[in-house]
C-alpha cells in the first residue's frame, strides 16, 4: 500500500442525518431525551453498585457497574458535539477531533465486547458450576477480567487509529454521519482502498465474531444446563432472561458486523444503524441488565430515597438577617434553629400567634 504524498485536512464537515432545520430540531430534542435517559440510568446503576459494599463485592454487579461506564463512554464520545451542531448547524471538527472520536469509540466499543463476553461467562458459572463459582469468579478474576477488556480495547483501537491517520486525504473532506468513523474515512481517501478495508474488516471482524461467538456458547449451554434440570418455572424464567440479553446483545452487534464487514458500503440505513450502538443499547443496558435484578431495584430505591432525603430539608427566611433551617427528625418532626438563638425564639413565638406553626412544635436552639 502506498501511504506517500499523504496530507493531512485541517478539518472534516459532519453532515449529519439532514440538513433541514426542522428535521435537525426534532432530532435535537429525541437525541437530547434519549441521552439524558442514558447518562441517569448508567450513573444511577454505577452509584447504586459502587455505594453498596454487598453489591460491590459481587462479581456480576462488578462487571456490570464496568458496564455502565462504558456505556457512558460510547454515549458521549460523539453526541454531546452531535446536540450543539444540531442547534447550531455548526458542523465542522477539526482533524485532531475527528481523530479522538474514532479511537474513544472503538476503545470503549471493543472493550465493551470483551466485557460483554465476561458476564456471560460469570452467568455460566454461576448456573452451570454453582460449586466452583467462588473460586472461579474470585475478587483477583474479576479485576483481571476488566484488564483484559480495557486492554483489548486499547489495542483495537490503537490499530484502527494506525490506520486512519496514515490515510492519505484530498478532495472532499464531507463525513456522511453525525460522527467520524473509519469506514466513513475509507471513502475520503485518494487511493487504492482495497487492502485497507480488508485490513480494517479483519480487525473489526475477528474481535467481533469472537466475543459474539462466546456469547452465543455460554447462553446456549446455560438454557441446555437449566432445560435439563426439568424445572418448569425455572426453565420459562431463564428463557426469559436469555432472550432479553440476546436481543440487547444482538442490537450491539449486528449492527456493527453490517457496518464494518462490508465498508465499501454506505446508506442512510448505516446512519440508522449507527444510532443503536452508540445510543440506543447503552440506553437499554441497564434495563435489561439491572432493573430485572431484585437486588439492583433495591439498592437503586434506597440510593434515591437517600437523594431525596437531602433536599427535603426546608430552609425558611425568618426576619432580615435571621435564617431558619428546618430539619425533619424520624418521629415527631421538632424544628431546629441554627442561628440567632434569642431572636429566632422571638420570630417563632410571633409565628406560633399568627398560625403559621402549631404550638406543639418544639424549637430547639444549638449554641
Amino acid at each position: 500500500m502506498a501511504w506517500e504524498n499523504k496530507t493531512e485536512p485541517n478539518d472534516f464537515i459532519l453532515l449529519g442525518f439532514s440538513q433541514f432545520w426542522e428535521v435537525q430540531l426534532v432530532l435535537f430534542i429525541i437525541f437530547l431525551l434519549l441521552y439524558m435517559a442514558t447518562l441517569f440510568s448508567n450513573i444511577l446503576v454505577l452509584l447504586a453498585i459502587f455505594q453498596e459494599p454487598r453489591l460491590s463485592h459481587s462479581p456480576m454487579f462488578f462487571l456490570l457497574g464496568h458496564l455502565a461506564f462504558l456505556d457512558l463512554g460510547i454515549s458521549s464520545f460523539a453526541m454531546p458535539r452531535a446536540l450543539v451542531d444540531f442547534l447550531t448547524q455548526h458542523q465542522v471538527i477539526s482533524f485532531q477531533g475527528c481523530m479522538a472520536q474514532l479511537f474513544f469509540l472503538h476503545l470503549f466499543g471493543g472493550s465493551e465486547m470483551i466485557l460483554l463476553m465476561f458476564m456471560a461467562y460469570d452467568r455460566y458459572v454461576a448456573i452451570c458450576h454453582p460449586l466452583h463459582y467462588a473460586s472461579r469468579m474470585s475478587r483477583h478474576h474479576c479485576i483481571g477480567f476488566v484488564l483484559i477488556a480495557w486492554s483489548f480495547g486499547l489495542l483495537h483501537t490503537s490499530v484502527q487509529l494506525g490506520f486512519a491517520v496514515n490515510i492519505p486525504f484530498c478532495g472532499s473532506n464531507h463525513v456522511d454521519s453525525f460522527f467520524c468513523d473509519m469506514p466513513l474515512l475509507i471513502k475520503l481517501a485518494c487511493m487504492d482502498t482495497y487492502l485497507l478495508e480488508v485490513m480494517m474488516a479483519a480487525n473489526n471482524g475477528i474481535l467481533t465474531l469472537v466475543s459474539l461467538a462466546a456469547l452465543l456458547l455460554s447462553y446456549g449451554l446455560i438454557l441446555y444446563t437449566i432445560c435439563s434440570r426439568g424445572t418448569p418455572g425455572g426453565t420459562s424464567k431463564a428463557i426469559s432472561t436469555c432472550t432479553s440479553h440476546l436481543i440487547v446483545v444482538s442490537m450491539y452487534f449486528g449492527p456493527i458486523m453490517f457496518i464494518y464487514l462490508q465498508p465499501n458500503i454506505h446508506s442512510l440505513f448505516d446512519k440508522v444503524l449507527s444510532v443503536f450502538y452508540t445510543s440506543v443499547t447503552p440506553f437499554m443496558n441497564p434495563t435489561v441488565y439491572a432493573l430485572k435484578n431484585k437486588e439492583m431495584k433495591a439498592a437503586m430505591r434506597k440510593l434515591l430515597t437517600k437523594r431525596s432525603g437531602v433536599f427535603s430539608t426546608q430552609i425558611v427566611t425568618i426576619q432580615p438577617g435571621g435564617l431558619f433551617c428546618w430539619k425533619p427528625n424520624k418521629k415527631t418532626l421538632p424544628l431546629k434553629a441554627s442561628l440567632n438563638p434569642m431572636s429566632l425564639t422571638r420570630s417563632v413565638v410571633a409565628r406560633v400567634e399568627k398560625g403559621f406553626i402549631e404550638p406543639r412544635d418544639r424549637l430547639g436552639t444549638n449554641n
